[in-house]
């Protein structure tokens, strides 16, 4: 009798809402799994025109949990087809987890794992929770990322720790070789690794601590890329996730010269470069192997407490990365991908409402003819503000108001 009383209350004390389903909260432009858990994107990749988007996933259910690599692919970053998982679990008496990481295109073999014409070459964490450790493990494929075999010999690189997790590589034209970044979390220290074969790695040098320390760093990327308006200037940019109860959700950035195995900070080390000023842009990472370098980013967009259904989680819009010069310094800049304008813009429905030389003194409600309303949970807002120094301007939209027309919630942007 009391086991039956037992599972009696564990069945009733399921919120009823949790197996509502959502298609309303389910949005248009951006990612989002068929159904179940998603967090981290992992292994982006352009190969052949397509562009390759891993993700951690719980296959099984809809929170975090089960961590394996997810898969889908888009021609336009917009529209997706949904794959098959590629990179399960493994559980047996050291459960490998497959956490956050990357994927190459091993064009000339290096690796030895290439069928013909080049492979795909994995590079993940692979967290072992019975050992108390994440080590760096290496997984290939030779059908186009459908699957993957991971390498016998793993891991590549085990530094005996439990937090020591994902790995970024890139090909490296400097060095001629792979470059990895992975991540010391509690040390905010990230190590750069350089190897041949993708299978044997030698430790160049460490960056850190430096900007924000308060969270564990993770899931760190780098890249160079030009100064506006400068070709012969090329900068590197490190990439670096940190998530805690000071600034919550946050990533922030570093610029610097990196002379083939070590990275030099431009800016003093107490300076703190954000990514993104919003609450929810985490763990972004670029696309490897993209035509001219151009560098295509997209971030997990961390869910809040409304619950979705039969999936949570979903990535932020594309950007393109750049850098400019400003009065402090070469700074990060970003805007929503080149790639995918053209087609957001079939996804509105409607023509486009446009609105020219407005002037506006403190506020002003924008109304849209009726025959201009859009159905739907998504809008696409493009402006240009021309604003006096040192004035805040921006929109408020989706504003919600109660019955004495106070408001109770709005998106600022």
């Amino acid at each position: 009798m009391k086991l039956l009383s037992c599972l009696f209350f564990v069945v009733c004390s399921v919120p009823v809402f949790a197996q509502i389903p959502t298609p309303q909260w389910r949005p248009v432009y951006h990612f989002t799994p068929q159904k179940n858990w998603t967090n981290d994107p992992n292994g982006l990749l352009y190969l052949h025109g397509t562009y390759h988007l891993y993700n951690q996933q719980n296959p099984f259910e809809n929170k975090w949990g089960h961590m394996s690599w997810g898969h889908a692919t888009s021609n336009d970053l917009v529209h997706w087809n949904h794959l098959s998982i590629a990179i399960p679990e493994t559980i047996d008496k050291d459960t490998t987890l497959r956490f956050s990481g990357s994927a190459v295109w091993d064009k000339n073999n290096t690796s030895g794992f290439c069928k013909t014409g080049g492979c795909i070459v994995a590079i993940y964490t692979a967290d072992q929770p019975n050992l108390q450790k994440e080590s760096q493990f290496i997984a290939y494929s030779n059908d186009g990322g459908l699957t993957y075999t991971n390498y016998e010999n793993n891991p590549v690189i085990d530094l005996q720790k439990k937090d020591f997790r994902d790995p970024n590589v890139s090909w490296n034209e400097q060095l001629k070789q792979w470059l990895m970044v992975v991540s010391l979390p509690e040390d905010h220290t990230i190590q750069f690794y350089s190897s041949p074969n993708l299978k044997t790695w030698k430790l160049l040098s460490a960056f850190g601590p430096a900007g924000f320390t308060d969270a564990g760093w993770e899931c760190p990327s780098f890249f160079s890329l030009n100064v506006k308006g400068n070709a012969d200037k090329k900068k590197w940019v490190l990439v670096v996730s940190a998530s805690g109860d000071v600034k919550g959700i946050f990533m922030q950035y570093f610029i610097g010269e990196f002379d083939g195995e070590k990275f030099t900070n431009d800016n003093a080390s107490d300076v703190i470069l954000p990514v993104d000023y919003g609450d929810g842009f985490y763990a972004a990472i670029p696309w490897n192997n993209t035509p001219a370098n151009k560098k295509i980013f997209i971030g997990w967009l961390v869910p809040g407490p409304q619950e979705t259904n039969p999936w949570t989680g979903q990535m932020s819009i594309p950007r393109d990365l750049g850098l400019i010069k400003t009065e402090q310094g070469i700074r990060l800049v970003q805007n929503p991908t080149s790639v995918i304008k053209n087609n957001l813009s079939k996804l509105s429905g409607k023509q486009p409402v446009e609105i020219n030389n407005m002037t506006i003194v403190g506020e002003k409600e924008i109304s849209i003819a009726k025959n201009h309303a859009r159905e739907g949970n998504a809008y696409w807002l493009t402006a240009r503000i021309i604003c006096e120094k040192g004035v805040t301007a921006g929109f408020k939209i989706a504003q919600k108001k109660d019955k004495d027309n106070n408001t109770l919630a709005e998106t600022v942007i």
